[in-house]
């Protein structure tokens, strides 16, 4: 019996023991490989589809954000309306996403709704036709809604800073235009699909409380469709990044903000440096305990809120930091920033800081691994990414035993002011 008047041992998260759950493998009478976290208390599933779709693989710009939009928007039987209203009635949620290398179509159910809802989603894998009034549709509200967003400095700045890194027709640097809407054409979406959808490579990732069917019902509704037919086309792409550093760009002269984007080119996780450089981009600016935190919003009071990160490309990334301020105080907030990446470079970080970080990157991992859904997430990401299970284990390993020695190595190697390309946009 528990004593309830002992209090209960207080330990650090980097003390913790955390395992990731494995997933079951299973692959469809067409090949489409399915990872399965079995996990839950509640009734409820999860299932991704993942298709190499994304706008790395498109020949004219926002084909593939388009395509993906517009594919639960009418197929040869049932017109938008009645789609949704099909998975509204039974409670689900069906959403779809874009991004640089995949594309994906996500169903939020009750497990006892699959058979209900699943013909519908290989209906729509199929059977998409993508109305010319929904696309007309589409184009008017894009156009509308980007014409509000490049009136917002921040909106500006997130485009510009990845053109000056990758080159503007790099896949990650490339941004819309409402010329773009106007040049667009159905023909170019049913060819899309039909490539990169109805015959495309396809991943299928599930989790929750799995009913024992699953196998059998994945397979009668998706086991005998032609995914993964197209072999996806290897398509050669130059990062032609910009040749000047630094740019102040106005796009609102009455603006009192401005947004200001620091960034430089960076391995992927594959570098043997990705997983160090975690720790050090936490202690930098990861989080609201960071250095540039407590420097520039609490101590300057220059900005709300200020931040650094990786970005989570699967080909090369970068280094970012981003925050907006005062457009007065724009150029003594870059300044803090350098200072911040010059003690790094110089001093070595002290214990209580990095043990502080370490607690707080352990803990972040051991709130990710809380539910099936966030399970087959950080599967997904790591399988994507042409990783095993030995990355987690390697990560945790690397958090708990970094030494604040390496990580200076690190700052010397990485956070040189000159290596960073600089923004301001007001």
């Amino acid at each position: 019996m528990i004593n309830r008047k002992q209090a209960p041992t207080i330990l650090d998260a980097v003390e913790f023991n955390l395992q990731l759950k494995p997933y079951h493998q299973f692959n469809l009478d067409n090949g489409v490989p399915v990872y399965a976290v079995n996990a839950g208390a509640e009734e409820v599933i999860m299932l991704e589809f993942v298709f190499y779709a994304g706008n790395w693989y498109e020949e004219k710009n926002i084909v593939a954000a388009t395509t993906n939009f517009l594919l639960k928007n009418g197929t040869t039987s049932k017109n938008a309306f009645a789609i949704n209203e099909h998975f509204e009635f039974y409670g689900a949620y069906l959403s779809r996403n874009c991004y640089n290398e995949t594309a994906t179509i996500t169903l939020h159910t009750l497990a006892k709704h699959l058979p209900k809802l699943l013909p519908v989603i290989a209906e729509i894998l199929t059977e998409s036709v993508f109305p010319e009034d929904e696309l007309a549709i589409y184009k008017q509200n894009q156009k509308q809604r980007l014409e509000v967003n490049l009136k917002k400095c921040d909106f500006v700045a997130n485009r510009l800073i990845d053109e000056y890194v990758f080159g503007f027709h790099h896949p990650y640097g490339k941004y819309t235009s409402t010329l773009d809407y106007d040049h667009l054409q159905r023909e170019e979406l049913t060819k899309y699909y039909q490539q990169y959808y109805t015959s495309g490579k396809c991943l299928l990732f599930v989790a929750g409380k799995l009913p024992q069917q699953l196998e059998q019902q994945l397979n009668t509704f998706f086991g005998s469709l032609p995914l993964n037919q197209n072999t996806i086309k290897e398509t050669e792409i130059i990062t032609q990044p910009a040749t000047e550093k630094k740019y102040t760009i106005i796009n609102d002269k009455n603006g009192v903000q401005g947004a200001i984007r620091l960034a430089r080119p960076f391995p992927n996780r594959h570098h043997p440096d990705f997983q160090k450089v975690q720790v050090l981009n936490n202690i930098l600016g990861g989080f609201f305990g960071s250095r540039l935190m407590s420097n520039i919003r609490e101590d300057k009071g220059y900005t709300y809120g200020i931040h650094s990160y990786i970005q989570n490309h699967i080909h090369e990334t970068a280094w970012m930091i981003s925050t907006e301020a005062g457009k007065d105080v724009c150029e003594a907030t870059i300044t803090e920033t350098y200072k911040e990446m010059e003690i790094l470079r110089t001093q070595l970080i002290d214990e209580d800081e990095l043990h502080l970080v370490k607690n707080y990157m352990i803990g972040g991992l051991l709130g990710d691994l809380d539910g099936p859904f966030q399970i087959i997430a950080r599967w997904k990401n790591y399988i994507l990414n042409n990783l095993t299970e030995a990355y987690f284990y390697n990560s945790i390993q690397t958090i708990k035993t970094v030494s604040a020695e390496e990580l200076q190595s690190l700052a010397k190697k990485y956070l040189n002011p000159t290596e960073f390309y600089q923004l301001i946009v007001i």
